[in-house]
């Protein structure tokens, strides 16, 4: 029997702010309403920019173009006793463009934009700790170039 491979989820945040005002998601979870950054998974064949543009996209109906990659953050949720999942997460930040005329995510109720003070007020209906930190970081101007990370495709093996 081949042993089983482990693999993180990896998932990318975008920060997004205008005015002093912070872009973030009011989504249904397992645990409620909660709030986030607009947030999702990588998909097969997808660089880790392109996930963020289109997930954005997807929750906000907002375009977005990253500036910079704040930071990289890994969290591990352990549940009942089993090994739990680990999700390695890319939060890029940038700027969001009018949005258009798309239906948002099914499991998203609706976007708001509110200030650091405000998230910082209502910390129990974040979706994680990661969505405080990364404003946080954000607020500290951590910026990484959008170089930092390389992608490289490679074909079929020989």
């Amino acid at each position: 029997m081949k042993p089983e491979t482990w693999a993180p989820h990896v998932t990318v945040a975008a920060v997004v702010e205008r005015d002093g005002r912070f872009l973030v998601v009011e989504e249904h979870t397992s645990a409620g309403l909660r709030l986030n950054q607009p947030a999702g998974h990588l998909e097969t064949g997808e660089t880790l920019a392109e996930a963020v543009v289109r997930e954005t996209l997807e929750e906000t109906a907002h375009p977005f173009t990253p500036d910079a990659l704040i930071g990289v953050y890994m969290t591990h949720y352990s549940r009942d006793g089993s090994d739990g999942t680990t999700y390695l997460s890319f939060t890029f930040c940038g700027a969001a463009g009018t949005p258009g005329d798309r239906a948002l995510d099914p499991d998203i109720v609706r976007t708001l934009w509110m200030s650091a003070d405000e998230m910082r007020a209502c910390a129990e209906r974040h979706r994680s700790p990661l969505v405080m930190q990364r404003i946080d970081d954000y607020l500290a101007g951590k910026r990484f170039p959008l170089d930092f990370v390389h992608t490289h495709s490679v074909g079929p093996p020989r």
